[in-house]
């Protein structure tokens, strides 16, 4: 079976969804199935089950898939660093701090990395289905892109356009990407996936026609919009999932600073019926709420003076005396709550760093080159910050803290994130034209 690559025609077109789908239904049909995504740029990170750093996406990807993740599933992971400055993650582990400039400029040293995890996924699987990234003809970058033209190019996969028609200028966009593209992935490509749409499907044939007709492009569906709030890449996208407040038992107010991360934590909140979860990222008043979640954090200096500067470090820190109100520090959330926090080395500040911090522990978090990766169960840890005092958890009255992220995981959760991709993987199928798909890839 040949290996697919899924193209958007835009960012936020929907690939990380489509790649799932598409890997769900052809492992269905009998395949041996992994997800792949060359470089990702995302905070969002999670402990795969080799030990290493990945991109919550893929192995999202790969738990739909029932499979187990390694480095191979994301070789190349971007995070966000100081200034003009990006965490660079290579086969998972930690490896420079380089600035963008001199990432590009060190590209071609990537690739190697890049060729060595696809081999292996191919040797592997049947079939490897392979995430891009945002737009694969911007034609200022085409040269650096990892994800999209090189993939497709080195290993000659099939290529299925994902074009999301709620943006509008659907036309434009798939035409214009496919005459874009080397003439030689043209002939790759075997299809286009309309996504997003809402209403009447039924208005869309004539847009149907057009695509294949005009263009000369397939169409391999016109996917309806069903919101799917599970294995966000977005931040956004997480916020912007409806929820009935006014039937809550429960308002946790998670702190929304400028560089949080691994916001995937909150999905079981929100998925849970009886929990607002609002996201404050101003110095409003927090008296009102049940809980107080202070979540992950990128670059936990920053963020801790963020907190400074709008106001909300001094409320939270009145708040420990109210025994009403749950504090809980997840990671960078639980550095931030010790007395003192020193970066002699520069890891994520600059050198030689101290800062106070909200000293509801009596410990100082040092920052270690050496990060730590671990994994147990559900649970896992990512940080570079460690206390001696400390080195797991802190519990004392209303205030905990944590280095372990997945903390509102529980067995409920896990049955509704198996029922929602379930439902969500067989409301798609009846729109796409499985037959057509497969016979292209066959």
């Amino acid at each position: 079976m040949d290996n697919i690559s899924i193209f958007g025609t835009s960012s936020d077109a929907g690939k990380s969804t489509i790649t799932f789908l598409i890997a769900k239904i052809v492992q269905e049909m009998g395949y041996k199935v992994a997800p792949f995504k060359a470089q990702n740029v995302s905070n969002n990170a999670i402990v795969a089950d080799d030990g290493s750093e990945i991109a919550i996406a893929q192995y999202f990807q790969a738990k739909v898939l029932g499979i187990k993740t390694s480095w191979h599933n994301n070789p190349i992971l971007l995070k966000s660093g100081r200034g003009s400055r990006a965490s660079l993650i290579v086969a998972g582990k930690s490896s420079t701090t380089p600035e963008v400039r001199e990432y590009y400029r060190n590209l071609d040293s990537l690739k190697p990395i890049v060729n060595t995890a696809f081999n292996r996924l191919n040797s592997e699987y049947d079939c490897v289905v392979a995430e891009g990234a945002g737009s694969p003809v911007e034609l200022n970058l085409m040269d650096k892109d990892l994800s999209n033209i090189y993939i497709a190019s080195e290993f000659n996969t099939k290529i299925i356009l994902v074009a999301d028609i709620e943006k509008g200028g659907v036309f434009a966009s798939i035409y214009g990407v496919y005459h874009l593209l080397p003439k030689e992935l043209r002939a790759n490509v075997i299809g286009v996936i309309v996504n997003k749409f809402r209403g009447d499907m039924s208005l869309f044939d004539s847009g149907v026609d057009i695509i294949e007709q005009r263009f000369g492009i397939p169409v391999l569906g016109v996917l309806p919009y069903i919101p799917f709030a599970l294995g966000l890449e977005d931040s956004q996208s997480l916020k912007s999932i409806p929820q009935n407040c006014k039937k809550a038992k429960r308002r946790v107010a998670v702190i929304n600073y400028p560089t949080m991360s691994n916001y995937n934590d909150f999905e079981p909140l929100i998925a849970n019926d009886d929990i607002c979860v609002e996201f404050i990222s101003s110095n409003q008043n927090l008296s009102p709420y049940d809980s107080i979640i202070l979540p992950g954090s990128k670059l936990v200096f920053e963020d801790l003076k963020w907190l400074k500067a709008n106001g909300l470090f001094l409320q939270i820190k009145e708040l420990k005396y109210k025994s009403d109100i749950e504090i809980i520090g997840i990671c960078g959330g639980y550095e931030m709550m010790f007395k003192e926090l020193i970066d002699i080395d520069g890891i994520e500040s600059s050198s030689d760093s101290r800062v106070d911090g909200l000293g509801f522990i009596d410990d100082v978090i040092y920052f270690q080159e050496q990060k730590i990766l671990k994994r147990e169960g559900d649970y896992f840890e990512i940080h570079n910050g460690v206390s001696q005092k400390y080195p797991k958890e802190y519990r004392d009255k209303n205030i905990y803290g944590t280095f372990s992220h997945a903390l509102f995981v529980d067995e409920k959760f896990k049955s509704y994130e198996k029922e929602k991709i379930e439902e969500f993987i067989n409301s798609m199928k009846p729109y796409l034209n499985i037959e057509k798909l497969l016979k292209s890839v066959s």
